[in-house]
């Protein structure tokens, strides 16, 4: 089943990988797992399960798998959801929907839809990852100040603040920044041997025993050790469409977050992973992590690529750091007590401002302003409104600006010519010098390039711009496809060539152009006797055709 994907072990950099990203998910999945409302345990045992099974079952050999940041931000406003609306079942409709969300994963990787997740602008993706990172930094305001998260999510937050900084707890303001100071601040020299995170937990921790009334901190407490408890599905009627949705918005941003760090670990390693399986094994992994209880999780970045530096190659390491991962929780389980809650915070705001895309942000403004418009309007509506929203309308509004540029461009490659001195058509000495004969009774109408609906009304105008002739040549020579709309135009070109009693003779010498044609009819209406495969022998026949008619109206 993965035996294959096993061939490939480098035992000394899998162990060593393995070990270090266990070191570096821990801290995270701590601080993922209270910000999310579903507790510190089941942070760490969706490391652990997402970690296990999509190393074995996914399609990239050195992806790291984990709650993330976007996903751990999805699941705290579905658990909000779900609790504030029925608070003995919430908790079993989230992880249901957590389930849902994983086969929704496997649905697409079965149906080989891997590839067409990624494919949206830059700029959407930019905007919602960028509106995540804001809204996983507002979450945590509260409880890096001292207090737990208040319901309504970013605006319930925001609402709150005031009231928040009123009664600020300062020692655990204080703890909150100086975990934050020492991740900003950390020397870069020493995280490829330590990661920041762990060190701030640490430290932060061991200061927050030595200076503070253990009483007066909030801190994480004991996690319960032993094997997370099964949680039975439950749907309810009511809540159905709703969890749906939640489920398919968790799904798509796990595969969009898992396929992106897959590209970039292809990048690190030069082999190319296996995008639909990778989303059948993320989606097996996150319905089991579910079931149990934990956090859904996704492909991450800075494992994935510690992962590769340190020399693993195989799937071994992610299994290796799984494994770590459990024995901290069934046998250390105790360690975690006294953390504070506000070092989780730290770290998770940490996150949050890593998440933000400041490369294309302090670029955006100079590369294109539509561009800019979109990811700010994206990433606004992302934290104000909703993901769907977000990035059903960054989509929808960046296609229309693509189309309408495309359609600029290939305006211009639709041409329609009667006098031989104008270069707008690639024609050679000889063909320009048969259209010279026609005396501008051959309309040489030019076609090039992919041929999309946006260009249906430049056919139009470039047809009726020259009306006084009596051969129409329609040349696709260069024309690889054509769709619906086109066709439709092409075919009103001819019917219009037609009716006005002009012959035509048609170009076609690309098969599947042709193929296009024939199964739109346009063909059709055109005599065999006047397809040609080269220009010159259409530019040949459509002067002897004006020539022959010169002379019958002489002679009449």
């Amino acid at each position: 089943m993965f035996g294959s994907r096993f061939e490939d072990i480098n035992f000394k950099g899998d162990v060593f990988g393995g070990v270090t990203t266990a070191i570096i998910s821990l801290p995270l999945a701590l601080a993922f797992g209270v910000a999310s409302g579903a507790g510190a345990e089941a942070g760490l045992w969706g490391a652990i399960m997402v970690g296990l099974f999509a190393s074995l079952f996914g399609g990239s050999n050195t992806l790291i798998s984990e709650p993330t940041g976007p996903m751990t931000v999805i699941m705290t406003a579905v658990l909000t959801s779900m609790m504030t609306k029925y608070p003995e079942t919430g908790m079993a409709m989230t992880f249901t929907v957590v389930m849902m969300a994983g086969a929704f994963q496997i649905l697409l990787g079965t149906l080989k839809l891997g590839k067409y997740v990624t494919l949206m602008p830059y700029s959407v993706i930019s905007g919602f990852m960028s509106g995540i990172g804001v809204i996983l930094i507002i979450l945590q305001l509260s409880p890096l100040m001292g207090h737990a998260a208040p319901a309504g999510g970013v605006l319930g937050t925001l609402s709150s603040l005031p009231e928040t900084i009123s009664h600020l707890k300062f020692s655990e303001l204080f703890l909150g920044l100086l975990t934050l100071g020492i991740l900003f601040f950390f020397p870069k020299q020493y995280r490829k041997y330590v990661p920041a995170q762990l060190v701030a937990l640490v430290t932060v921790t061991v200061l927050s025993m030595i200076f503070f009334d253990t009483e007066a901190i909030r801190r994480i407490g004991e996690i319960p050790a032993g094997l997370p408890s099964l949680i039975a599905p439950h749907i309810n009627p009511e809540m159905f469409v709703e969890m749906v949705i939640d489920a398919l918005v968790l799904g798509t941003l796990g595969c969009i977050d898992t396929l992106l760090t897959a590209v970039i670990g292809d990048s690190l390693t030069r082999k190319e992973h296996d995008s639909d399986k990778e989303l059948r094994g993320q989606g097996l992994a996150n319905m089991i992590s579910g079931l149990f209880g934990a956090l859904p999780g996704a492909g991450a970045t800075m494992g994935t690529v510690t992962n590769i530096q340190v020399g693993a190659r195989s799937p071994l390491s992610g299994v290796i750091r799984a494994l770590m991962l459990a024995l901290v929780v069934l046998v250390a389980g105790g360690l975690t007590e006294p953390i504070p809650m506000a070092v989780l915070a730290g770290i998770a705001v940490y996150v949050g401002f890593n998440i933000l895309d400041w490369s294309f942000i302090q670029r955006a403004h100079k590369v294109s302003f539509s561009g800019m418009a979109v990811m700010y309007g994206v990433m606004l509506l992302t934290v104000f409104v909703d993901l769907i929203v977000a990035v059903g309308l960054g989509v929808f509004i960046s296609n229309i600006i693509i189309i309408e540029r495309l359609s600029r461009e290939q305006a211009r490659q639709v041409k329609a010519i009667s006098d031989a001195d104008e270069d707008d058509v690639p024609l050679t000495d000889s063909e320009r010098e048969l259209l010279e004969r026609a005396n501008g009774k051959v309309l040489f109408f030019y076609l090039s390039g992919p041929m999309i609906f946006s260009v249906s009304k430049a056919i139009s105008r470039q047809h009726s711009s020259i009306s006084d002739y009596d051969v129409m040549i329609l040349d696709l020579t260069d024309v690889p496809m054509i769709d619906v709309t086109v066709g439709l135009a092409l075919e009103n070109a001819i019917k219009d060539a037609l009716d006005a009693h002009c012959a035509v003779y048609l170009l076609c010498p690309n098969q599947q152009t042709r193929e296009q044609l024939e199964k739109f009819h346009v063909i059709d209406l055109v005599p065999d006797a006047n397809l040609y495969q080269f220009r010159y022998e259409a530019l040949n026949a459509a002067v002897a055709h004006v020539e022959a008619d010169q002379y019958q109206r002489i002679t009449a």
